[in-house]
């Protein structure tokens, strides 16, 4: 079913939802692999993505596109851009939430459409409302309280919103479906981590880990296919505003679980730097509501 012009449907919201709750318990998943080193997680991520995004395609019948993709320098070099992009941000997100800094992965993604909207205006020349300016300083201001309360810039999170705000950029250039355009991402990746994981050798967890962690392991695949599909259509099918209101379930969730479940420490700094995110947040919301 096709939405209408500018009209959310039942099945877009559910579809984004979906996915935006799956990211949302999602630092659950990783604390779980915290004793496993990063890059392995990652190359697990990547592995078990391939035959997961594969079964989607094959039964939504959109293998023509990708097929065609694997046969063009340009759109392989494309896609290449976009798997680094995705991959490093993979690499923080994953790094974050196992050394204890899943309020920092929360920060970065509350950050990420302001950066986004800035990212517009700067490469795509897009005209800013007074509104997103305010809302764009406020977040700055917020990590200068950060960075001076801590002696040095925070470096996960300004690193998960400047990959994840780039490989959105250049993933609206890559001109395959959003489903054919992750197999592709995955595939690229793929000799990568295959080829670090037989570097690994004995020392692979999928060999010395008990069952629990190799049944996480092997369920990687789905854990990340699957919510970046759920969103990719669920986009397709809700106004621009709606899913961007909609895209702070998942770092809320973050920093629900970083607080309350992890116990990481909240002081000062970011009990000031927090509210000033969520105050640009809204101010950018409104502005959004408006479409001004």
């Amino acid at each position: 079913m096709s939405a209408k012009p500018n009209q959310d449907t039942p099945q877009g919201f559910a579809f984004a939802l979906s996915a935006y709750l799956l990211w949302g318990f999602l630092p659950l998943y990783m604390k779980a692999l915290a004793h496993v080193p990063t890059w392995e997680v990652i190359a697990h991520r990547i592995l078990w993505s391939v035959p997961v995004a594969g079964v989607i395609l094959l039964v939504l019948g959109r293998t023509a596109e990708l097929k065609a993709a694997l046969r063009t320098p340009r759109m392989l070099g494309m896609g290449a851009v976009t798997a680094a992009l995705i991959t490093v941000n993979w690499g923080i997100y994953v790094w974050s939430i196992q050394s204890g800094h899943a309020l920092d992965a929360a920060l970065g993604y509350y950050i990420n459409p302001l950066f986004s909207i800035f990212l517009g205006s700067v490469l795509l020349k897009e005209k800013l409302s007074p509104a997103q300016w305010a809302a764009i300083g406020l977040a700055a201001l917020a990590v200068v309280v950060l960075t001076v309360e801590a002696g040095q810039v925070p470096f996960a999170a300004l690193g998960l919103t400047l990959t994840w705000g780039a490989y959105a950029y250049f993933k609206k250039m890559l001109p395959i479906g959003p489903n054919q355009g992750f197999m592709l991402e995955v595939l690229i990746l793929s000799p990568f981590a295959l080829a670090y994981l037989v570097w690994r050798g004995p020392e692979n967890v999928l060999f010395t880990g008990d069952a629990g962690i190799v049944a996480l392991l092997l369920s990687a695949g789905v854990v990340t296919a699957v919510p970046l599909m759920l969103y990719a259509n669920g986009a397709k099918l809700l106004r621009l505003s709606t899913i961007g209101i909609m895209q702070y379930t998942a770092p809320t969730m973050i920093f629900l679980t970083a607080v309350f479940w992890f116990g990481e420490p909240f002081g000062m700094a970011r009990a000031i730097a927090f509210p000033m995110i969520w105050a640009a947040l809204a101010i950018y919301t409104v502005a959004l509501l408006r479409g001004k």
